[in-house]
């Protein structure tokens, strides 16, 4: 017989009627083999309903640890292709401030040589600024020296008599710009 033809429940075996017959089997005994059977059929079947019921269960976990799996291999997929971006998005930035920083760096020394040559050209034109002063006060002091040596190869002037009346004729033969404050002043009128 076939399982898929043939199912026997606890009801049936407890139902099953075997008939009469002139010598046959201990009623008693037969009942109690059906009671025993039946029971044995009942504890198969809850048996059976619970290992259903887990392997359902374990069904349902298993496609929920294959789902899990499949979106944790998506996330992975997705972080390295991120990963991987990022890497060379970080790279690209990294080239550009990199650039950006040479070129500011050459501006900023250009800038600097600039700096020095105007520096220099101050210093070269202080230079000569300096050297034209010293030339300048040289020669003047050289024209006071030969000035200063002149006043003194030349005899003292005379010396005025001295005033007894009040000093009337010694200003009248005194120059007349000492009156006024000085020969500038004579040499205007």
């Amino acid at each position: 017989m076939s399982d898929d033809v043939f199912h026997l429940t606890p009801v049936d075996v407890r139902r099953y009627d075997f008939g009469s017959a002139l010598r046959g089997y201990d009623k008693a005994r037969v009942d109690q083999f059906r009671d025993q059977v039946a029971e044995e059929l009942e504890r198969l079947t809850r048996a059976n309903s619970e290992l259903e019921a887990k392997a359902k269960g374990f069904h349902e976990q298993l496609r929920a640890f294959r789902e899990r799996d499949k979106a944790l291999n998506d996330a992975l997929i997705t972080a390295q292709q991120l990963r991987a971006e990022t890497r060379e998005q970080a790279e690209r930035e990294a080239q550009l401030i990199l650039r950006e920083a040479r070129a500011e760096g050459e501006k900023l020394v250009e800038e600097a040589r600039r700096t020095v040559r105007r520096l220099e050209n101050q210093v070269d034109a202080l230079e000569r600024a300096r050297k034209a002063y010293l030339a300048q006060w040289r020669a003047f002091t050289e024209r006071q020296a030969t000035e200063l040596r002149a006043a003194e190869e030349q005899p003292a002037p005379d010396r005025p008599e001295p005033v007894v009346d009040g000093g009337a004729a010694a200003r009248e033969k005194a120059p007349s710009w000492l009156d006024e404050g000085g020969p500038d002043e004579d040499e205007s009128k």
